[in-house]
């Protein structure tokens, strides 16, 4: 008998080992969230916020919503570890015609097109320090792809290996700016504190603010997807996603202490590179340029840990539906 029904219990031997310690599942978490967005953002958030003290808070505010859906999310995965995260939970709760929806959707557009606008993120920021002639943005998105697609085909440890790596590069990166913008940069005390005893933004403002803040906070639960791989689940998994919170609360809400310390409100809701303008006042050129690398590492940092998260949605799909039980073989490997 050749049948796929066979082949999937031939596979079966083959699943998802807890081999992720909470390091791991941090550094896949904060690679996932702390992208490029945290460069573009705070200009938005300031241009609506009004004042300063909102502007701050708001982080604050989105820090604390996404630990309450962080604590639901631990929950979930630790009464149901399973390598398909979301799309497990929408298969328990609502069957799998509406799972199945999630994970093609997922698999063919959401993640496929997140790696796709990271990937070429990465190569027009890699263009402008080493530019490779007329299509050089994507063939950076190309090779981008291809080696981090590679690297995870390699192995668990092989992927969550370069995550660990880029993430600590991309914390630094984020730590120097900060130091930048609070410690070097001299405030410009009348911009930063302009319109921060002053009243509340309208609430229209306020609400497209927590837009933007939110947007740049999600990701975090893109943790569920590996709860089957990470050691002792039920404890880890709820330490993993705080720790996780609390590391991006804090560096998003320095970040922007930091942008609104060398760059007063008017200053951040006016730049469009506003990371690049706050390197440039404290380090000039040099500074700037060197934001455009730190840009690419976030880029790639959060592209390595959408594909490595996106795969299980893939397996988990594989199981469930023969007609896709080529996608349900874990490899040995792994």
């Amino acid at each position: 008998m050749n049948t796929v029904a066979d082949k999937i219990l031939v596979t079966a031997r083959s699943v998802p080992r807890p081999t992720l310690s909470v390091i791991d599942a941090v550094a896949i978490i904060v690679g996932i969230v702390v992208g490029a967005g945290i460069f573009r953002t705070p200009s938005l958030v300031a241009a609506n916020a009004g004042s300063v003290s909102v502007a701050l808070l708001a982080w604050v505010a989105g820090g604390f919503v996404s630990l309450l859906g962080a604590l639901c999310y631990a929950e979930l995965a630790t009464t149901y570890p399973h390598a398909g995260g979301d799309y497990h939970y929408l298969t328990r709760a609502f069957g799998h015609r509406l799972s199945f929806l999630f994970a093609w959707a997922r698999m063919s557009v959401i993640q496929t097109g997140s790696i796709a606008l990271l990937s070429f993120v990465f190569g027009d920021y890699a263009t402008q320090v080493y530019p490779l002639g007329e299509y050089s943005s994507s063939i950076y998105a190309i090779l981008v792809v291809a080696a981090l697609t590679g690297l995870n085909i390699l192995g668990v440890h092989q992927g969550t290996r370069t995550q660990n790596v880029l993430t600590i590069v991309e914390v630094s990166g984020v730590l120097l700016i900060i130091v930048a913008g609070l410690v070097f940069a001299a405030p410009l005390s009348a911009e930063a504190t302009a319109g921060s005893a002053g009243a509340s933004a309208p609430q229209a403002s306020l609400g497209l603010v927590m837009v933007f803040v939110l947007l740049t906070y999600g990701g975090w639960n893109e943790a569920a997807y590996v709860s089957a791989e990470l050691h002792d689940a039920r404890r880890n998994m709820v330490r993993a996603l705080l720790w996780s919170i609390f590391i991006i609360t804090t560096l998003y809400v320095l970040i922007n202490w930091a942008y609104l310390n060398a760059l007063g409100l008017e200053g951040t809701a006016r730049s469009q590179t506003v990371a690049s303008d706050v390197m440039r006042r404290v380090f000039g050129e040099q500074g700037a340029q060197a934001i455009s690398i730190l840009i690419a590492v976030s880029a790639l940092t959060s592209a390595n840990a959408t594909i490595f998260t996106g795969a299980r949605t893939s397996y988990a799909l594989g199981r469930d539906f023969p007609l896709f039980a080529f996608l349900g073989r874990w490899s040995e490997r792994a």
